[in-house]
């Protein structure tokens, strides 16, 4: 009979394609003898595991429903003391707005051994697949990594600081906030700052819509983007190699009319 070594992984499996995840988290995978992987996980990246595995589907999906963050940190521990070694596959990373922390807190509590692989995130991933500089000499010299809302639905403070600042802001989690932060950039005087929307980034069906903060509403709903998405406000989104057709697109719409 096989001696049950418990242990828990968290493992960033990156923003969505295969590809981006690291050949260490691809190890942990194969040795795990549990996966609880979110929806945000590439499911050819359970491939990867062995037949005798087993995969449990977790939900976790920004701005929807799913599975109780009480309940997955309870499976981690009844499935580690009973199956031996869980992976809990996450994308982006454990610990970039994916509850990395509060899971190996718990963990912790039944003396249960605990290891990270860290993935790339979607703030530095899907911005560095756009050619979008996060900091650039000159232009920006921070950027900022902020959750769209707080768990009781209001807009992150942080949005309200990072606002008066050149920074570089990724905004996670926050697509259902748009029409909020489009009106505090614009409070700051900030109509012409260029922004970004990026869509299921990453994956064939990726979206990316380019604009400023006066016209991103419209250009939002013209070409039907939504969740999940990440929204990169900055003036380095004017380096994205299509911006300046954009900007052209622009002028000729204002010239026409």
């Amino acid at each position: 009979m096989k001696e049950i070594r418990p242990k828990v992984t968290l493992v960033g499996a990156g923003p969505g394609d295969p590809d981006l995840i690291t050949l260490k988290g691809i190890k942990a995978i194969e040795a795990a003898d549990v996966i609880l992987y979110d929806a945000l996980v590439n499911e050819s990246l359970l491939d990867y595991a062995s037949q005798d595995c087993t995969k449990i589907y977790v939900g976790k999906r920004a701005e929807r429903l799913s599975t109780s963050q009480d309940h997955i940190n309870q499976l981690l521990v009844d499935y580690a003391l009973t199956h031996g070694h869980v992976v809990r596959l996450k994308g982006g990373d454990p610990f970039v707005f994916g509850r990395g922390g509060e899971e190996l807190d718990f963990v912790r509590q039944f003396d249960i051994p605990t290891a990270v692989v860290p993935g790339i995130s979607s703030s530095v991933g899907l911005t560095g697949l756009q050619q979008i500089p996060l900091t650039y000499r000159g232009i920006s010299e921070s950027f900022w990594v902020i959750t769209g809302s707080t768990s009781d639905g209001n807009l992150s403070n942080d949005l309200y600081k990072a606002v008066e600042t050149n920074a570089t802001v990724v905004v996670l989690m926050g697509f259902s906030k748009l029409r909020e932060i489009v009106a505090l950039y614009q409070s700051y005087g900030k109509s012409e700052l260029p922004i970004a929307l990026i869509q299921n980034g990453s994956l064939p069906n990726e979206r990316v819509v380019l604009g400023r903060i006066d016209n991103i509403i419209q250009e939002a709903e013209r070409s039907l983007v939504g969740v999940p998405a990440i929204i990169v406000l900055g003036e380095v989104v004017a380096k994205h190699l299509e911006f300046e057709a954009v900007k052209q697109e622009v002028a000729t719409l204002n010239t026409a009319y």
